[in-house]
Parts: structure tokens; C-alpha cells; sequence
């Protein structure tokens, strides 16, 4: 049975995908022409030449090469993607508590709640992060309670601090920076999920003689499932590729790769390499989301 789209339907269905043109393929592929050619102070070489009756196309590959030959690309990507995977899953252990009390709290209580979550984006981003340089500081309120604590000498053990007392341009210290700044991406998902479920179908599991630990791990969870993947893809992707934070709380042994793409924009000129540095970064965070997705459909479809 074949059927044809109404215009309208066209129209919402096409506005997306032309966004996605204009937004994303669009400088995606301005991004790796750059990458691929070849610099001229301050201009690029044009890939197609016409010269004496004969069409050239002239394509650099050597700054992909070098990525893959020097040690330094692959330590910040490692970094990276290292990172963002620790600042999604403390995300997601800190958001989901969080979320689930917000879904089952009353219908009155939760508007508020979702502004406590909001609260933080009414303030300047760079000025959350700087305030974060005063807490984690010799002096700072949340450098003495961790001191008080008597938490830093395990802090130290682990690798998180060089040693009590040195909180600052540290992992311990992005780590905290990256968890607080993309936290709300965790819960809010979550909640919006969390809030849609059918309550009968946990007392249904009670009914058949389930406790309510193994009711939440095999009906909630379950459940939520589309929005920890959400959840998880709103502060996984952007921590990838984060230069503000690891530039203000990190320090040498947290380089990521948002500094080194700065640095070969802007401090070497280097627009080609930095080109290539970026395309195997978006590379590396979109083709395993696609092969995700596609294998999210097949067993969608096996399903039915």
C-alpha cells in the first residue's frame, strides 16, 4: 500500500531536515574541505584546478596521517571521550534520584522543581564556571569542607589531586566543574520521562509479588530507558568537545581536545590541521551514535 504526503506535511517534515542542512551538513562539509586543502597564508588552495584542458582535484592527507602518527592527538581524544563518558555516568547516578523524587512528587510541588533545575542557566555559564575557581580555591568554601572532611588524602590516593590541599587545575576539579555545568541536561530528560509513567504497572509488579527494589529495576528502569539514552546524548556529545571548562579548572594532565583544536586555529594558524583534528572528532561521536541508532531500530522492528 503506497500513500502520498500532503503539502503541509511536507512542510513540517522538510523545515527539520533544512535545518539540518543549513546548520550541521552544510558547515560539516565547509569544515573538511579546509581539512583537505592546502593553506596559502592566509587563504586555501581551490581542490578543483582547470589548467591546459585538464581538470585537477588536489586533496591533502597528510594532516589525517599525522593525527594518527602523533601521540598527542590520540592522548587528548582518549582524554576527551575519557572525560565525558565519567561526567555522563556521574550525571546519571546524581540526576536519577533526583528526576524519580521530582515524577513522584506532587502535581503542585513539580513546576518547582523543574525551576530549581532551571535556575542555573539564569546565570552567565562563564560566570558558573569561574565561580567554581573561588569554591575549589585555598579558602574557598568547598576546599574546606572537603578538608574537614578528611576526604582529600583518598582523593589524593586515587589519582584525583596531586595532593591535600591542591583541589585546583586538577581531574577532581573538572570532573566536579563538568558534572555541575550538565547536569540539568541529565535530569531534565529523565524527569520528562519519569513523569509520563504509568504508575499502575508498579502496582501491578507489587501485585505479583515483586518488592518495590525489584519492581524500580525491572519495570521503572526499563522504562526509562529512552530518556537515559536522551539524557545521556545531551551531556555526552558537548563534553567531548568542552573548551571553556578544562581550560578554567583543568590543568596539563586533563588536556582535551577543545584545547588543542584552540590551539591550531589560533595559536599555530594551522586551519587545516585544526579542521582535521575537528572532523575526526565529530567522526568519532557521530558514527557510533548512528550505528546505535540503526541497531535501536532493528530491534524495534524485530520487536513488532
Amino acid at each position: 500500500m503506497s500513500f502520498t504526503l500532503q503539502p503541509g506535511r511536507r512542510v513540517v517534515i522538510g523545515i527539520p531536515y533544512a535545518w539540518l542542512l543549513v546548520c550541521f551538513l552544510l558547515p560539516f562539509l565547509i569544515v573538511m574541505k579546509i581539512s583537505v586543502s592546502e593553506m596559502d597564508i592566509v587563504a586555501f588552495k581551490d581542490l578543483l584546478t582547470w589548467s591546459d584542458g585538464v581538470l585537477k582535484l588536489q586533496v591533502k592527507l597528510s594532516n589525517y596521517l599525522f593525527i594518527t602518527q602523533d601521540d598527542l592527538y590520540f592522548k587528548t581524544y582518549l582524554n576527551s571521550l575519557k572525560y565525558a563518558a565519567v561526567t555522563t555516568a556521574l550525571c546519571l547516578l546524581i540526576g536519577y534520584p533526583f528526576a524519580y523524587f521530582m515524577a513522584r512528587a506532587s502535581k503542585s510541588a513539580q513546576p518547582g522543581l523543574v525551576m530549581l533545575v532551571m535556575l542555573p542557566f539564569w546565570t552567565s555559564f562563564l560566570l558558573r564556571v569561574y565561580a567554581w575557581k573561588g569554591l575549589l580555591s585555598e579558602g574557598g568554601w568547598v576546599a574546606q569542607a572537603l578538608q574537614a572532611s578528611g576526604i582529600e588524602p583518598l582523593l589524593a590516593q586515587v589519582g584525583l589531586i596531586p595532593a591535600p590541599g591542591q583541589l585546583m587545575n586538577t581531574p577532581f576539579s573538572l570532573v566536579i566543574g563538568m558534572v555541575y555545568t550538565y547536569l540539568p541536561f541529565m535530569v531534565l530528560p529523565l524527569y520528562a520521562n519519569l513523569s509520563k509513567m504509568d504508575l499502575r504497572l508498579l502496582e501491578a509488579a507489587s501485585d505479583l509479588g515483586a518488592t518495590p527494589w525489584v519492581a524500580f529495576w525491572r519495570v521503572t528502569v526499563p522504562l526509562s530507558r529512552p530518556g537515559i539514552l536522551a539524557g545521556a546524548m545531551l551531556v555526552f556529545i558537548p563534553c567531548v568537545g568542552e573548551f571553556v571548562i578544562p581550560e578554567l579548572l583543568g590543568g596539563p594532565s586533563t588536556l582535551m581536545i577543545g584545547r588543542v583544536l584552540w590551539d591550531e586555529f589560533f595559536a599555530n594558524n594551522d586551519w587545516p590541521m585544526a579542521s582535521s583534528v575537528a572532523v575526526v572528532m565529530i567522526l568519532l561521536i557521530i558514527v557510533p551514535l548512528a550505528l546505535f541508532n540503526k541497531a535501536q531500530a532493528d530491534n524495534q522492528e524485530r520487536a513488532r
